[in-house]
Order: structure tokens, then C-alpha cells, then sequence
């Protein structure tokens, strides 16, 4: 990577500047997005400040190129354009460009006859390439796909150039180049080929054989194959010499003995078939997934797994015909009925035969032995590029066999298993399908229906379709036929018979059982051992979107052993999906499927049971988490754990937020799942135990409902502790959604329901929230005054995380109020009250509101330090909600020391870990950066050290 202007060198700057450079040349008038250029500079492990990186190269790129520029002024040459930037160059000042100009002269030269003119423009563009490409660029970034394609294109027009030359009877100059690229890919026979065939060309049989012999032991050695055919062709050609008629012909004229491939292939005949199944006349759905490149020197296998129905044959079939053209000696294509209606799966011996066949062996040539059959298969495609396509296959030993056995060929394997026995051998990484998003499944229904003038005219009706297929292509194809078949049909009718038919599989029902969604599920269920398809029924009664491992043993009432084993047999038959780690999900059709075939065969006292045991499982887990993250806080008393649970163990509290955060919407939904039962003494209970959760991590719409439904439950069985805990939980869910009407007759009646119970911990909560809730009214002192009598009754039941937490109450109240040194000194008190307590909670929150108050004392440096401590406390825990709001406030404190590239960068971490949200929090962040954006950077002072170019 190397830059001049007006004729003097110029230094590209350190490695990522380079890189970044490259890519730009590479994409030379094209928009390359910021995406784009953290994905080649650092991968999968981009940093936080990544973002900040790119912009600041792409500043000293620009006072490098255009030094006259102006500060902050966009130039004429590096664009910011479409979320990226474009490099703007006269194509004559960039070597990539002017290489890819001659070649294609040279190509066009070769297409009219001449020659020497195509040899010698060939010869001009190689020698532009001064030794290996992006040289000084991030050695890890110089192996991502833009430069490996980049180096592929040099060495293909090298292979180009070499052929005019041997073709023009001048191979001199292009020897130069060949050995310099032969010595780099020594596995390469295509460019070891070459080079035999060159230095014979040039009047050097003896040392041209010598190579050769040279390349076959390496190969040997390296490998473990002998030369294939384009080696063997180019041996044959320099010992055949002379011509028979005493002439001498061109060593590389491809009259003497007909193309590389062919002249080998001679000596064993073979058909060249042409079998893939027709490609969709409009194909959509999956426009995002390619198939990758082979990996050098590999055999390459791409699995494509994924339940059935989910279009993983329509993906490989259109992936075949995608790359067709890069193999040229043919496509075989084979449907395994790895999981036939039948039940049998074809033997890996009869697709073998089957494949001998068409590749032009007669039956009576075909050996007997299996072994012998496979060797005779591999041997055909050995040294050949082969495209197969292996359809529905049942396991990796049905479809080891017919993989190739030596590099240039690809197989495209569907199964609706991972096949990961295929992964060492194969260096393959199983493309596991899913469902296809909501704009995915209208496009396809567009693509099978003739437009989307009609789906445009049922907005509505559209989407109620999209939402019961659930992103199964098989389920869309059914609506679509149907669609097509009936044009005169309303959508909102097609779509009211799926509501009505809503937790049935009916609507997608077919006489064709290929696409008929309830047997195409089937296929996988016969497979299922006993246990197996009992839990599949199960997790039918299971409402979350996931599941682990300990709930899906409590709910089939097994020991852990057993239902990891019925799990894992589960997701081998893609019944069952493991979106993460040790987490299962249920695709919405076959929770369905379950559904019915529970329905049949389960009893309504199994289904029951399997629902207490769930509901029990839950909530003693979310008892033992609330424990660790807020220890301080009450918990109603439950149940002891029936025989045979299996209870999760919390290490801390970040063990704890981290099982809360995963069972999230499962929890939701099965505090849905209890009232719909009846089951109101788990209602409460759940409302109650889960509080502080939605509390701090700001569910607060969730918070609020959940409360409600708990205090109903609550009065309805008469509990009238639980009553007054659900009160003052419900007053502060309304008190955080701005409710204050609301909130305020709810917490009086919390304070007076303890104090007729005589309950003096449950009147320190009340008065806790509500000192909490007048705080954020703006009447201070009436706050301070609540506060002090929780402090007093927490001192009074000897609850010293009690007090610290008051302490930190009482400090937020003076930062209100303004007064700042009066607010620091209650948050240092609150520290050494929870000095040596393992509540992170605790620490991190007084840490942050220290910070805050020496923020507005102006001792930015030391409210730096708070806030780092407490940022620090929340990413032990992976408490990403709390950490986004401590880097909030950092941010506010680097601006104010004159720091607004550290100050972005924190706000733009809150972003991130905030996510796709439309919180407050997230929104405030977002005004903040935009008018960061509007201010132009401070001068910076005289001898700061910037870099110049």
C-alpha cells in the first residue's frame, strides 16, 4: 500500500490507516460503509470506540491526500457518502484500476485473434503489482474476503497471461511473474501447470520436467495426492516433444492435444451431468445468505440445516445454480429421504451407483464391493470441479461416502440435522435456517402471488397472514397457492379463516404430503424415542419463547440426565432450536403440532401436573435469584421445592440478573399463564419476588402491569401483607411512568395497611418509596422527612443495607435541592455502610450519585473515578440497563473537561447497551450526540501533538 502526490512519496500512516486506505482503493468510487471498515479492521471484536477510529482515519487520510483542505471541510476526494465514504480518484492515479483497464483490453485482444497484442497488454498489467497486495495493512485484516478476492483476481489474470503467451510464442516476460506467484501457492496446480508449460515453452524441457517433479512430491508430501489433471496433461505435453510429423509444435498450443482438463480426461471418458432441479422463477426470502468461498486446498462441504418446512432445499438448489458456472465438469444432485414418510432413507451405496451412472460408467464396469465403489466415485472427481447437491440427508454417515475427496469440488448438504460430523473433515460451519422475518415472508408471498399490488391494497390482512404462518416458508407457500389459486378471494377473508383455525394446523393442510405442514412434521416425530416426543408435548404448555434445561425437566418430570438427552434428540431432528447456549425454542407451527398431539394423547390431569411443576420450578428460582440480587428486600414466604426440582443455584447477584434477563419473557408470559389458571396465590407470589427486577432494569410499563395483576390476586385471596407490598410496589411502577395521581393514594394505603399489621419492615419500604415518590414531585423536604422515619425503622429491625440505601435516598433529595456537599457526604456515608457487603447494587449506585454531586462541584477529575467505579460494579454483573445510565454520566463529565471525542464515545456505549430501544434514557443519549454533531471541536492548544500529513 503505497501513496504519491505530485511525484513525491507520502507516508500511509500506521497499519489501520493503511487498511482503511486499501479498502477504499479497493472500492475505488464506490460507498464503503463505516459496517464495512470496522468488519475488516477488527472482525467480530470491533472495540468500543471503533466507530470513532473510522472517522478519525478517515480525517488524516483526508489532510494527507488533500493537504489544502481546510479543518473539517469533506474534500474533493474522500466523500462521505451513504453511511460510509468513496474515494474519488482519477482512475489513472490508481494502479487497481489501470490493471483491471489493460486486462480488459487484453481479454478483448484475445477475443479478436491477436495474440501478441492481448499477450503484451497482459504483460503491462502484471507489472503493476510491486509484490504482495495491501503490504503494511493489519495482517489479520489482509486475510478478509475484499484482499483474498483482490489476490484471486491477480492470480486468475496471471493464469490469463500466461495462456496469450504461450499462445503468442513468447513466454519470457511473462516467467518473471509466474515464478514469483508459483513460489507463493506451491499447492496450486492450475499455476504449477503453467509454469511447466512455460519454461518448456521457453526451450527448457529438462528443467520444466524437473519442476514437475518437484510440484508431485510436495503434493505428496503436503496432501497425500498424486498430480491431477492439468499437472499430468502438462507433463504429457512436454515428453510428447516434436510432432509426429517432424514440425515442432507450441508446447502451449491448445490444438496439440485439446484444453488442460480434457487432454487428461481422455485417457478415462466421463459425461458431464446436468441434473440440479429447476431453480424458483423468483426466488426470495434468504437474498442475504451466499455461499462462502472454499477454503484453500480443502475438500468443501456447506451443510444447510433447519426444521422442516423451512426451505432449506429451495436455498441449496438456488446456491447450486448460483455457482454452476465455477464448476464446469457438471452438477449431480441426490434426494437422500433422510426423513421420508416411509421411514426409509436411501443407502449411501445406491446414491453411489446412482451418481456412477450419470457420470457415463455402464452398470457392468461398476464394482460389486462398496468400498470399491466409492474408490472407483472419488477417483472420477478426483482433480475435477463437481457441484453436488445431497438433499434431505439423515445423519453424517449417510452422507460421508459421497463426499469428494480431493479439493475444486463443492457439496451442498441439506439435513434437518447439524450433520457436525461433517465439520472437521469438511472445514465446514453448518448454516442453520430460520425463520424468515416479516418483510421476508411478505415478499415471498408477493413473489408466489404475482405482485404486491394486491398484498399493498390488504396492509392489514397481510400482516395478520404473515404473523400465523410464523416465518415457515412451507406454511407461506400453502397460503400463497391458495392465494394465486383464488385472485378473486379478499385477503381479509384468507385471513379470518387463519385467525379463526388460530392454534390448529388446518389452514396449512395439503393431500400432497410434501407440503403438508402437519406431516411434514411428522417425518421428524417418528424419530423421536418415547421420552423425546413426551417432552416435545410438554413444552407444548411451556409460553416463553425459550426454555432450559432445568425447566424442561421440571416440566417432563425427569432428572436432568434424561431431559438433556431428550433435548438433544429434540434439536437433532430440527423439532426443537437452540437460539443460544443451553437455551430451546419451539417454532410457533410445531408448538402447534405439539399442541394437538398432546391434546390427543395427554391426559388433562398430565397436562396439569406438568403446569404446577413449571409454575413451582419458576418461582422458587426467581425466589433464590431476588435473594442474591436484592438481599435487603423481603420476599413472601413460599412452598418449600417439591421432590425431584431442580432449583437453580445464584453464585451473586450478576448470577442472578443474568437468570432474570434470560427468562424475561417467560416469566411474563407464565404470570399470564397463572391467571388464566387460576392460580392466584402463584400470581402474587410471582409480582411480589419479581419487583426489584422490573424495578431496576426500568420495564416500568411491564412493572406496573405486573403489580396490578398481583394486587388483584392478592385481594382476592385476602392477603392482606401482599396487598399492602403490591401497593407500594404499584404506587412506584406509576411513580416512574409520571402517574402521580395515581401513585400517591396507592402509597398512603400501603404506609396504613403495614402500620395495622404492625409489620415495622414493610412501613420502611412504604416510607422509603414513598420518600422516593415526593423526591420526584419536587417536595424535597417532605421526602427527606419520610426518609428519615424509614431510617429510623430500619435501624430499629438492624437492617444495615436498609439504612445505606435511605442514605443514598437522602442524597439524592440534596443534589435536587442543590445541595451538593451535603449530598456527597450521605453518599459516603451509604458507601461505608455497605463496606464489605457482596451487593454490588449497593456500591454502584452510591458510587454513581457520588459522582454526580462532584460533578456539579466542579471536581470533574475525581467524579470521573465514581463513575468508573460504579461503571465497573455493573459490568461485573452484565447490568447493561444501569451501566448505559453510569456512562450516561460520564459522558456529561468528559464534555465538561474539554473532552468531546471521550464523551462520544461513552454515549455512544449507553447507546449501544441500551439496544433498540425507545426509553427515555435512550432518547435523551441520541439528542445529546446530535448536538455534539452541530459544535465544532475545540481549537487545540499549541504543542498537543496532533498528527500532521
Amino acid at each position: 500500500m503505497r501513496l504519491w502526490r505530485a511525484g513525491v512519496e507520502l507516508p500511509p500512516g500506521p497499519p489501520q490507516q493503511r487498511t482503511l486506505l486499501a479498502l477504499l482503493v479497493a472500492h475505488a468510487g464506490q460507498t464503503v460503509s463505516v459496517a464495512e471498515a470496522i468488519d475488516v479492521l477488527w472482525g467480530n471484536n470491533p472495540p468500543s470506540s471503533a466507530t470513532n477510529v473510522i472517522h478519525r482515519c478517515v480525517g488524516l487520510l483526508r489532510r494527507l491526500l488533500e493537504p489544502e483542505l481546510p479543518p473539517r471541510a469533506e474534500g474533493r476526494m474522500l466523500i462521505r457518502a451513504g453511511g460510509g465514504y468513496r474515494l474519488e480518484v482519477d482512475p489513472e492515479s490508481v494502479d487497481l484500476v489501470r490493471f483491471r483497464r489493460l486486462v480488459e483490453l487484453a481479454r478483448s485482444a484475445a477475443a479478436e485473434g491477436q495474440t501478441a497484442a492481448a499477450a503484451r497488454r497482459f504483460t503491462e498489467a502484471l507489472a503493476l503489482s510491486r509484490g504482495e497486495l495491501a503490504t503494511g495493512a493489519l495482517p489479520d485484516a489482509r486475510s478478509h474476503p475484499v484482499f483474498v478476492a483482490l489476490r484471486r483476481e491477480q492470480l486468475d489474470v496471471l493464469l490469463e497471461a500466461v495462456d496469450a503467451a504461450l499462445a503468442a510464442g513468447n513466454v519470457t516476460e511473462a516467467l518473471t511473474p509466474l515464478r514469483l506467484s508459483a513460489a507463493r501457492h506451491p499447492l496450486d496446480e492450475p499455476l504449477q501447470a503453467r509454469l511447466v508449460l512455460a519454461i518448456a515453452a521457453d526451450g527448457r524441457p529438462a528443467e520444466a520436467l524437473q519442476t514437475w517433479q518437484a510440484v508431485r512430491a510436495r503434493l505428496l508430501a503436503e496432501l497425500g495426492v498424486e498430480p491431477g489433471p492439468q499437472l499430468r496433461a502438462a507433463q504429457e505435453r512436454v515428453l510428447s516433444g516434436p510432432a509426429v510429423d517432424g514440425s515442432r509444435r507450441s508446447v502451449g498450443d491448445p490444438d496439440a492435444s485439446g484444453d488442460l482438463v480434457t487432454s487428461a480426461a481422455a485417457t478415462r471418458p466421463i459425461a458431464r451431468p446436468r441434473q440440479l432441479p429447476a431453480d424458483l422463477a423468483a426466488f426470495t426470502g434468504r437474498d442475504d445468505l451466499t455461499p462462502e468461498p472454499a477454503p484453500p486446498g480443502r475438500a468443501t462441504v456447506r451443510t444447510i440445516a433447519g426444521m422442516g418446512g423451512i426451505g432449506k432445499t429451495t436455498l441449496a438448489v438456488h446456491w447450486a445454480h448460483l455457482v454452476a458456472g465455477e464448476y464446469p465438469d457438471g452438477q449431480l444432485y441426490v434426494n437422500l429421504r433422510g426423513f421420508d414418510p416411509t421411514g426409509r432413507a436411501m443407502d449411501p451405496g445406491e446414491a453411489i451407483r446412482g451418481f456412477l451412472e450419470s457420470l457415463g460408467i455402464p452398470p457392468h464396469r461398476v464394482p460389486a464391493d462398496a468400498e470399491a465403489q466409492v474408490r472407483l466415485y472419488r477417483g472420477l472427481l478426483a482433480g475435477r470441479r463437481m457441484l453436488l447437491v445431497l438433499d434431505n440427508a439423515r445423519d453424517a454417515d449417510q452422507v460421508r461416502p459421497l463426499l469428494p475427496g480431493t479439493p475444486g469440488s463443492l457439496a451442498l448438504v441439506t439435513s434437518r440435522t447439524r450433520l457436525l460430523g461433517l465439520t472437521d473433515e469438511a472445514a465446514d460451519r453448518p448454516l442453520v435456517l430460520g425463520p424468515l422475518t416479516p418483510a421476508q415472508s411478505r415478499d415471498l408471498l408477493a413473489a408466489r402471488t404475482g405482485g404486491r399490488a394486491r398484498l399493498d391494497a390488504a396492509p392489514d390482512a397481510v400482516d395478520r397472514i404473515v404473523r400465523r404462518c410464523a416465518g415457515l416458508p412451507l406454511a407461506l407457500a400453502v397460503v400463497a397457492a391458495r392465494m394465486a389459486a383464488h385472485p378473486n378471494f379478499a385477503l381479509d377473508q384468507i385471513a379470518a379463516d387463519l385467525d379463526q383455525a388460530a392454534g390448529t394446523l388446518e389452514p396449512f393442510a395439503d393431500p400432497d404430503p410434501s407440503i403438508d405442514v402437519h406431516a411434514v412434521f411428522s417425518w421428524s416425530h417418528r424419530l423421536l424415542s418415547p421420552g423425546a416426543a413426551r417432552l416435545l408435548h410438554r413444552l407444548s404448555v411451556h409460553p416463553g419463547p425459550t426454555i432450559g434445561l432445568r425447566a424442561a425437566a421440571a416440566l417432563a418430570g425427569a432428572d436432568l440426565g434424561t431431559a438433556q438427552r431428550w433435548l438433544a434428540e429434540l434439536t437433532g431432528v430440527s423439532l426443537l432450536g437452540e437460539p443460544a447456549p443451553g437455551r430451546y425454542g419451539l417454532h410457533d407451527l410445531v408448538r402447534v403440532y405439539a399442541g394437538e398431539l398432546s391434546a390427543a394423547e395427554d391426559s388433562t390431569g398430565e397436562r396439569r401436573a406438568a403446569v404446577r411443576r413449571m409454575l413451582e420450578h419458576y418461582l422458587h428460582n426467581a425466589h433464590a435469584a431476588c435473594a442474591r440480587f436484592s438481599p435487603y428486600w423481603r420476599r413472601p414466604q413460599i412452598r418449600d421445592a417439591p421432590a425431584g426440582a431442580h432449583p437453580e443455584t445464584f453464585a451473586d447477584d450478576g448470577a442472578a440478573l443474568a437468570w432474570f434477563t434470560a427468562e424475561h419473557e417467560v416469566l411474563n408470559q407464565l404470570v399470564a399463564l397463572a391467571v388464566a389458571g387460576g392460580y392466584d396465590t402463584d400470581v402474587w407470589h410471582f409480582a411480589w419476588t419479581l419487583e426489584r427486577f422490573y424495578d431496576r432494569q426500568g420495564f416500568w410499563h411491564e412493572y406496573a402491569d405486573l403489580q396490578r395483576t398481583g394486587l388483584a390476586a392478592a385481594v382476592r385471596q385476602g392477603e392482606r401483607t401482599a396487598e399492602a407490598h403490591l401497593l407500594r410496589a404499584l404506587a412506584r411502577a406509576s411513580g416512574h411512568l409520571r402517574r402521580y395521581t395515581d401513585a400517591e393514594p396507592r402509597i398512603a394505603r400501603s404506609i396504613a395497611l403495614f402500620t395495622e399489621l404492625g409489620d415495622r419492615l414493610g412501613q420502611a419500604h412504604a416510607y422509603r418509596s414513598h420518600a422516593w415518590l415526593l423526591d420526584r414531585l419536587g417536595r424535597h423536604e417532605e421526602s427527606m422527612a419520610r426518609a428519615e422515619l424509614a431510617l429510623d425503622l430500619y435501624r430499629a429491625v438492624d437492617l444495615p443495607a436498609g439504612e445505606a440505601s435511605i442514605l443514598h435516598a437522602l442524597g439524592q433529595s440534596h443534589l435536587r435541592l442543590g445541595a451538593h456537599h451535603r449530598a456527597a457526604r450521605y453518599f459516603r456515608e451509604a458507601l461505608a455502610k455497605v463496606a464489605g457487603q457482596e451487593n454490588r447494587y449497593a456500591h454502584s449506585g452510591s458510587w454513581e450519585g457520588l459522582g454526580l454531586a462532584l460533578h456539579r462541584l466542579g471536581d470533574h477529575g475525581y467524579a470521573v473515578t465514581c463513575f468508573e467505579h460504579a461503571i465497573g460494579f455493573y459490568r461485573e454483573i452484565d447490568d447493561r440497563f444501569n451501566e448505559a445510565g453510569a456512562l450516561h454520566r460520564l459522558g456529561d463529565v468528559r464534555l465538561a473537561l474539554a473532552d468531546p471525542a471521550a464523551a462520544r464515545s461513552a454515549w455512544e456505549r449507553a447507546i449501544m447497551l441500551l439496544g433498540a430501544t425507545d426509553r427515555p434514557p435512550a432518547e435523551e443519549l441520541r439528542r445529546k450526540l446530535d448536538a455534539l454533531d452541530a459544535v465544532p471541536p475545540p481549537a487545540r492548544p499549541v504543542g498537543s501533538g496532533a498528527v500532521t500529513g
